[in-house]
């Protein structure tokens, strides 16, 4: 690939990958810096350039506060400093194209990290991995937390399509619009892209699968370890965006704009809380509808669709103790005819295994969210679907305790094991090699399939089948099925997911 590119917003330079054969071009703009008074409002189109610009370094990270050192997370994926500036929408292309006459197919990453942290420029992101698999990757920064997803009735009058909030999810159209208009000249093909995500990556993915400003922009999807259910309303997250503005002391929109990021910072619970857990709304314009009911009903955009998650989802994501006595009195309180079901089905004689139960709960509603939304896609006889559940237990650091927690696989995914330091085995390296493939192969093809590995099946109600990702990699049938059940009938009830036993 050579190193020098022309997009529509000028000329940039690149640099070579570790592998000589990758080009890397990192930090390009693909929208105006969102300062100012275009701080909450739907991304513009950068500003061209003149001569020939160094995308030789990434771009500065949204404003977050990160893991604290010494966190587990920290510890993951943190360890590299990143600049933090409200100028933030950059993304980031790696290409293993020989020239930009070939159209290799595009995959693009939105990080997770809930919606107020991370970035795509993560060490653990690294696209090289993917490229020599014959992908051009792309990694996009997003608006995060209050910048990015905050709704204030102000703000709902001002758009000319009265909504207000989903900021971080336009700027990942945004971005999407630019690989249709820039991706070729990478040598990638803009009428074979695949998004994909984790977490809060993953629920990007399914918000663009609703949306019908990201219709025709995409071809293929990749969904990661998230629980899907339904969306705030646009008037309840107006309400907390009136609460974070008195909190700040600012009695309009003119005046918070007005204020500094590192104001708006200067309480970080406040900060990172102020929108609630998800802070993704039905707006009437990115979102028309739920797109929790959309996909019960077999409505999102119709592509292939790969969905998965991890077999230890909640031993990062809970980090709470519950006691017996807690944990009955829950299932009683929240199941009633069916509580005796559920503690057969999560039986704990004891304070911790009961903490244990309720965990395993919670994480067996991720991948049961997927089965109801394969089935919901099989019987509106939409494109293909292909489950996972990943189950290798990343070794050292308590691995006994954290198993194949929730972004275990995306060193796998990425094929950056060294990302991080692990004791890591022959049998990751194998796991790696596989889940690259598999994910480079659907991105080609729209099925994950590769040579040398084993077939994965398409979803299908009647013999529900997934691809263990563990110490082996083979199709198998439904873990815990009893389990998964009994998770998809209380999801279709609409039970919230909580972290905490005591509030449900």
């Amino acid at each position: 690939m050579e190193l020098t590119v022309r997009i529509d917003s000028g000329a940039l330079a690149g640099v070579a990958g570790n592998n000589a054969g990758v080009a890397v071009f990192k930090g390009i703009p693909y929208a105006s810096p969102p300062t100012g008074e275009l701080r909450w409002r739907p991304p513009q189109p950068p500003a061209c350039w003149e001569g020939v610009r160094q995308a030789d370094r990434f771009g500065p990270i949204c404003p977050q506060f990160i893991p604290a050192p010494g966190t587990f997370y920290y510890e993951e994926f943190y360890l590299e400093e990143q600049e933090q500036s409200e100028d933030c929408l950059y993304l980031n292309v790696w290409s293993a194209a020989a020239d930009a006459a070939e159209r290799r197919p595009v995959m693009v990453w939105f990080h997770g990290g809930g919606l107020v942290e991370g970035s795509g420029s993560l060490p653990s992101f690294d696209g090289e991995a993917l490229a020599l698999h014959g992908v051009v990757l792309v990694t996009v920064n997003y608006r995060l937390s209050v910048l990015g997803f905050m709704a204030h009735p102000e703000l709902t009058a001002e758009s000319e399509h009265g909504s207000s909030g989903n900021y971080g999810m336009l700027d990942q159209i945004e971005a999407l619009r630019w690989v249709q208009r820039n991706i070729a000249a990478f040598g990638g093909d803009p009428g074979n892209v695949t998004i994909f995500g984790q977490s809060a990556g993953c629920f990007s993915v399914y918000s663009k699968l609703a949306s019908p400003l990201a219709k025709g922009l995409f071809h293929k999807a990749i969904c990661q370890s998230i629980f899907l259910g339904p969306l705030g309303k646009l008037q309840e997250a107006e309400a907390c965006g009136l609460r974070f503005a008195e909190a700040r002391g600012a009695a309009s929109i003119a005046e918070l704009r007005s204020q500094s990021h590192e104001e708006l910072m200067s309480d970080p619970e406040l900060y990172r809380g102020a929108l609630g857990l998800l802070p993704v709304t039905v707006d009437g314009w990115v979102h028309e509808e739920d797109p929790f009911y959309m996909m019960l009903e077999g409505r999102h955009h119709d592509v292939p669709l790969i969905l998965g998650a991890t077999s230890d989802e909640m031993t990062t994501l809970a980090a709470f103790d519950c006691t017996l006595a807690a944990y009955e009195a829950m299932a009683h309180r929240q199941f009633g005819e069916e509580a005796e079901r559920f503690l057969s089905l999560y039986p704990a004689t004891t304070d911790s295994e009961a903490t244990v139960a309720y965990r395993d709960y919670l994480g067996d509603k991720f991948l049961a969210s997927k089965v109801i939304w394969a089935r919901a896609r099989q019987h509106a006889g939409q494109s293909e679907s292909y489950l996972y559940y990943f189950t290798r237990r990343p070794p050292g650091r308590n691995d006994a305790f954290y198993g194949a927690f929730h972004s275990a696989d995306l060193y796998y995914v990425f094929r950056t094991l060294g990302s991080t330091e692990r004791p890591w085995e022959a049998s990751d390296e194998r796991l790696a090699d596989a889940m690259s493939g598999y994910w480079a192969g659907f991105a080609a093809t729209g099925a994950p399939q590769a040579e040398g590995l084993p077939a994965w099946p398409a979803f299908d109600e009647h013999d529900v089948r997934v691809m263990e990702l563990g110490e082996e990699v083979a199709a198998t049938a439904l873990p815990h099925a009893g389990r998964i059940s009994f998770c998809i009938g209380r999801i279709l009830q609409r039970d919230p997911i909580s972290f905490k036993v005591d509030e449900v």
